[in-house]
């Protein structure tokens, strides 16, 4: 079985406080976009073990430390599934505030539930995923959905920006998460994230805020550089996803946010229609 685990963008990210247990509670949009990696399992040929190989980006950790082998094994654990061959294409940027190893882990579940017929429904698998990463299980239903806990709890949201162009800009730097956070000072939102989405995406700049944004920039200023280039180039919208290093622009028109993607010339960019 093959499958395409797509990526995803934030818009909005409040941190609204620190918890007894050192994680933050926040309050975001999850919103999927069609970049995407590539996930092929197949059964292991006889006597062979569980494996995964992965290609094109390079990942920073070894293959048994990766989140879609440690999807595998949480299935294997509770219903003895027989070993796989899993190969892996990397094509979302790593580290970058999109997703990419949730998403991966995430439909690594939903393909092993499906080749083996395990009957598991979404609530539950989602469940799961959420133990694998805070985001893993928005990818399970891979649909608008505000989160809120750690980024767990989830309810669907109507975000519609059919027929608008996305384009992702992934510096040569990365933002550690854990870092992100620690430099937050967390604070309950003037205007509730609800509210704000509802409104049109002309109104959203200045509204529609990432709380990790002055910190990052502040250590990064070519990532503000970035976002004002994309407003300048006539964005509708820019922000950093999640806790960065991609800040993303929203477009009316795709010829617009072609020309500013060739404006990057040190940058990874992705020109995406929605």
């Amino acid at each position: 079985m093959i499958t395409f685990p797509n990526a995803k963008i934030n818009l909005g990210l409040n941190i609204v406080e620190r918890r007894q247990d050192g994680y933050h509670n926040i309050e975001t949009v999850f919103f999927p976009v069609p970049l995407s990696d590539v996930l092929e399992i197949v059964p292991a040929s006889e006597g062979d073990t569980t494996t995964l190989t992965c290609y094109g980006n390079g990942v920073d950790c070894p293959p048994e430390k990766n989140l879609v082998m440690k999807a595998y094994k949480l299935l294997q654990e509770g219903y003895s599934l027989p070993p796989v061959a899993m190969h892996l294409y990397k094509h979302i940027p790593d580290g970058a505030g999109l997703g990419g190893g949730s998403s991966d882990a995430a439909h690594a579940l939903i393909m092993l539930n499906q080749m083996f017929e395990l009957g598991i429904q979404d609530a539950d698998l989602a469940a799961m995923a959420a133990t694998l990463g805070a985001d893993c299980a928005f990818f399970i239903y891979n649909r608008p959905m505000l989160a809120t806990g750690i980024g767990d709890v989830l309810s669907p949201i109507d975000v519609d920006l059919k027929g608008k162009t996305l384009l992702l800009v992934k510096p040569p730097v990365g933002v550690d998460t854990r870092t992100a956070y620690s430099r937050v000072v967390p604070q309950q939102p003037a205007l509730a994230l609800t509210d704000i989405i509802s409104r049109p995406i002309e109104a959203w700049d200045g509204l529609l805020v990432n709380d990790f944004e002055p910190s990052v920039f502040a250590a990064l200023p070519q990532l503000w550089l970035i976002k004002a280039a994309l407003l300048d180039a006539g964005a509708q919208y820019a922000a950093m996803s999640g806790s960065g290093s991609t800040v993303f622009g929203i477009f009316n028109d795709d010829k617009l946010a072609e020309q500013a993607a060739d404006t990057f010339t040190d940058c990874a960019t992705f020109v995406l229609s929605l």
